[in-house]
């Protein structure tokens, strides 16, 4: 109920549903690229497999090679074959 309402509110007040929500943004940039907004913290961290805790949950990233490039309290950019992104 609490999410819904601050859905509405955020769209009456059209302020960027991120910012009321603090929701993660994801940007992927082709295979190789994944930059991740709002993130909580990391919970795994290995060369297969990068696991991060959001406010709406956890987000699996899973490929080859991978790294974290470079993270800050907000965003985090990794890198490497990116195999499959999910929500769990």
């Amino acid at each position: 109920m609490k999410d819904s309402l601050k859905t509405k509110m955020a769209a009456a007040t059209n302020l960027p549903k991120d910012v009321v929500l603090g929701v993660p943004i994801l940007t992927m940039t082709g295979r190789m690229e994944l930059c991740i907004e709002n993130y909580k913290g990391i919970i795994e961290y290995t060369d297969v497999l990068i696991r991060v805790r959001s406010k709406s949950g956890q987000i699996k990233v899973s490929g080859k090679r991978m790294q974290i490039e470079y993270y800050t309290n907000d965003e985090m950019k990794i890198t490497g074959y990116i195999k499959s992104v999910e929500y769990c």
